[in-house]
């Protein structure tokens, strides 16, 4: 009997083999708050992701119709012998899904709904005549009420001119349906074609591809249909007549016979060829692309502006004239988060007794979806910001929110980088929240690197020791306070404070360091008259909460002001001044590297390139006529036939999950087999593909150019990657750091770095790894900027900017700056970021 008791405690996890977990076996209590931590590509989203919400999802699936999971995306069958006890699981991804223009934070969280049912029962309105009528509890009844010929349900008598007139239902204030604005169709924007960029540099002839319109897919064969109605193809548009350049621009789009010749002199005659003109090539590819890269490559014609209809509101202007508070709900659309209960004092204080019980019931529902959006820390944003203009961790916290509010129990929750883009006072406030899953009764798996959540846990799995093949495997398991004491922890000296984290600087010039960049930026969201001054050929850390105007001032501001400025070009509008050294800028970020499983380590970097010459170079492959592109999985002269070079094969079983097997006839090798024959040094290319970077550096020691190419790898700690490793796959702090290869071989005095969070991802000890790379930057005569939250990457920084004090309209003013440890003493400062910042130099005897 006991013995079944605890089995009902815990997650039961047999022989998980995802990636490259090696057959791990582990118990994850249930109801408690588990935190999973490890280096980065230890598996620890293979547990979390790949085993614990994979099977909770797809068990909860299989309990639905065949008809339902036919139309649900399901998680594959886990490489997994076992996992039992397991609730139905829900996930929240570390990148969500980016929301179309259509999504603001008020649709997405679900406030604005309850603003839209507010305006519907609470609201004073204005009948046709312009007499306004006062809220009252027989309006409110007529709101939403079906209407028809013979009704007058849903209808509203004006008492001071008798007119009758339909109520507007919550659904009418909608701009995703009946609200919207008739003239932008609820965008808010209004799109305007641009006509010069419809013909690119007019020095060249249409030959040579002068018509950027017909650059646009399925419009390359124009220029010789242009040809067909006289327009030469050989001549500068410059030079062209007006005629020609009207039929360019302008010409009748219709059917026409064309001559076709080919790059052999054969000629293909068709008689119905549609030309579209400049104009029409842009309009038509606007009513057919579907993709979002099509889309904002046909976006590049067009120019976008404000609504002159709605004035950016979304919704029709009629609307407006609807009352609650004194404000219209586009002025309620834009108070942020944090000031809407200052409208709702004001909204209830304004309607007759009789009308405060319904106006509490609704408000109670506006302040309860509220609540937890403002405990992580967006009371910032506005309703009516866009959701495509949020960061990745405000996203997730949105849907965090929405998950918090739906109270459900005996759930299992599984959490990738909560603490994505959290200011660390914020991060208190999403422990909170966790606290509150586990109170409504559910199970909770983070994976973070937040040694602050990882400390709050109830119980924590550390994944390694390394990563790759060097990971896979549980190292320690236990309380926080338990991991402290156990050797084998890697996230144990980090919870006490006894890791060493202040990375060894590599001295720099003098004089490169007495370099400064000043720019002021005047007016731009909410940036008012703010002067910075950044250090060159320094590490400047640019902190503050999310919303506080880093993004704002560094990559909107600073960033385009250094671009102008090397093309001799207007400086950005808010950019009041600039004085700097600096001359190219380069970002760099997390995203992942490539889109599918065919872009590689080897592919990403020239070490693929290398390999095919070395390849294609030997007397086997020159006797059987192999040239380069037969070394290519890419190709098809030498990509297995039956999986095209991926490796893979996808096998679609209807209602039932696809499968995706290794490709039984290369066995996952993506090659040929006659290509597999031909050896370098008794390796075939496969083989050399299936290599570590750290491994492969012996066995090309004789060959420089790819070489050197490794050992800059493996100076970046990704030695465990193989080369053939897929770049999708791989961590935000790997992605990083692979893209930061081709600038740490040469000066870079004046080039300026910016690092956007660069941390998202990275366990405490990879924290170092990366120091030691922006150190190696910082070496080279680099300036470097690094935007973030985490305290190591500010306690390693030469200088820090801090903006604040909080976010929105209550940011954007420079808190601080100066030497970290000097600023750390300042009595007189208000910087919360500085609070945090002290006390982390104190837990590790820095101060």
């Amino acid at each position: 009997m006991v013995t079944d008791q605890k089995q009902v405690e815990h997650i039961s996890v047999r022989g998980g083999n995802v990636h490259n977990l090696k057959k791990i076996n582990v118990d994850i209590p249930l109801n408690q708050f588990v935190a999973i931590s490890g280096p980065s590509g230890s598996g620890k989203s293979s547990l979390a992701m790949g085993i614990l919400y994979a099977e909770g999802s797809r068990r909860y699936l299989e309990a639905l119709s065949t008809y339902t999971r036919r139309r649900i995306g399901q998680s594959k069958r886990s490489q997994v012998q076992e996992v039992k006890h397991i609730p139905s699981a829900i996930a929240l991804r570390q990148r969500p899904s980016v929301p179309s223009e259509r999504s603001t934070v008020g649709s997405m969280s679900e406030l604005f709904n309850v603003v839209r049912l507010i305006f519907s029962r609470l609201g004073s309105i204005v009948c046709p005549n312009g007499h306004r009528i006062a809220p009252s509890l027989k309006v409110a009844q007529s709101m939403d009420l079906p209407g028809g010929e013979d009704s007058k349900m849903g209808y509203i008598t004006c008492p001071e001119c008798g007119v009758e007139f339909m109520a507007k239902s919550a659904e009418d204030f909608a701009f995703n349906s009946g609200g919207a604005c008739p003239e932008c169709h609820g965008t808010g924007k209004v799109r305007e074609l641009d006509e010069s960029k419809l013909i690119g540099d007019e020095n060249l002839t249409l030959a040579e591809g002068v018509v950027a319109a017909w650059h646009l897919p399925g419009r390359n064969f124009m220029p010789t249909v242009a040809e067909t109605l006289g327009v030469r193809t050989d001549v500068p548009y410059k030079d062209l007549t007006a005629a020609e350049k009207d039929i360019i621009l302008n010409g009748e789009k219709k059917q026409y016979p064309v001559d076709f010749r080919t790059s052999t002199g054969r000629v293909f005659h068709t008689d119905k060829t549609l030309y579209e003109n400049a104009h029409a090539a842009v309009y038509d590819s606007l009513k057919t692309v579907k993709s979002d890269r099509a889309i904002n490559k046909v976006n590049e014609f067009f120019h976008f502006s404000v609504c002159p209809t709605c004035h950016g509101t979304r919704l029709n202007p009629e609307l407006l004239t609807q009352l609650v508070g004194g404000k219209n709900i586009a002025e309620v659309a834009d108070l942020t988060l944090g000031s809407l209960s200052d409208w709702q004092a004001d909204a209830q204080k304004a309607l007759p007794a009789e009308m405060q019980g319904m106006a509490t019931i609704l408000f109670k529902n506006l302040t309860d979806t509220l609540r937890p959006l403002l405990e992580l820390g967006l009371d910032y944003l506005t309703l009516s910001r866009n959701g495509n203009t949020l960061s990745t961790g405000e996203l997730q916290r949105l849907q965090l929110a929405k998950t918090i509010r739906t109270e459900t129990t005996g759930v299992l929750y599984v959490l990738d980088e909560p603490s994505i883009g959290l200011h660390p006072d914020n991060v208190q406030g999403l422990i909170r929240i966790f606290r509150e899953l586990i109170a409504q009764g559910n199970s909770l798996v983070v994976v973070d690197h937040e040694v602050d959540i990882i400390e709050a846990a109830d119980w924590v799995i550390e994944i390694g020791p390394g990563s790759g093949d060097a990971g896979g495997n549980v190292i320690a398991e236990g309380t926080p306070q338990d991991l402290v004491g156990n050797p084998q922890s890697l996230i144990g000296p980090y919870i006490s404070g006894k890791a060493s984290i202040m990375h060894d600087k590599v001295p720099v010039g003098k004089k490169a360091s007495d370099l400064r960049t000043d720019f002021e930026v005047k007016n731009y969201f909410n940036l008012r008259d703010v002067a910075v001054s950044i250090p060159g050929n320094e590490i400047t850390a640019v902190t503050g909460f999310s919303g506080a105007g880093k993004t704002s001032l560094i990559l909107d501001s600073l960033v385009p002001a250094i671009k102008a400025r090397k093309e001799n070009a207007a400086l950005p509008k808010q950019v009041a001044t600039l004085k700097t050294h600096l001359t190219d800028v380069v970002s760099v970020d997390a995203k992942p590297i490539g889109k599918n499983t065919r872009s590689t380590i080897a592919t990403y970097t020239t070490i693929m390139d290398n390999l095919r010459r070395l390849f294609a170079a030997l007397p086997a492959a020159k006797a059987k006529k192999y040239g380069l592109a037969y070394f290519s999985y890419n190709n098809k002269q030498g990509a297995c036939e039956h999986c095209g070079g991926l490796g893979t094969i996808t096998l679609d079983i209807q209602y039932l999950p696809d499968m995706e097997e290794i490709c039984p006839y290369c066995h996952g090798a993506r090659y040929k087999d006659e290509i597999q024959q031909i050896r370098w040094h008794d390796y075939n290319i496969v083989d050399l593909l299936n290599l570590s970077v750290r491994d492969a550096l012996s066995v090309f020691e004789s060959v420089p150019k790819i070489e050197k190419q490794l050992q800059l790898l493996n100076e970046m700690g990704l030695g465990y990657l193989h080369l053939g490793e897929s770049t999708p796959s791989l961590s935000g702090g790997e992605a990083q750091r692979l893209k930061l290869m081709s600038h740490l071989n040469k000066r870079q005095s004046k080039t300026l770095f910016i690092f956007d969070e660069p941390s998202v991802g990275l366990h405490p000890q990879d924290v170092q790894t990366l120091l030691g790379v922006i150190n190696s930057l910082n070496a080279k005569g680099a300036t470097i900027i690094i935007i973030t939250h985490d305290l190591d990457l500010m306690t390693n920084a030469d200088y820090l900017i801090d903006l604040g004090p909080k976010g929105g309209q209550a940011g954007g003013q420079l808190m601080a700056s100066g030497r970290p440890q000097q600023l750390i003493h300042d009595k007189t400062s208000h910087s919360l970021t500085l609070t945090y910042l002290k006390a982390h130099f104190e837990k590790f005897n820095l101060a």
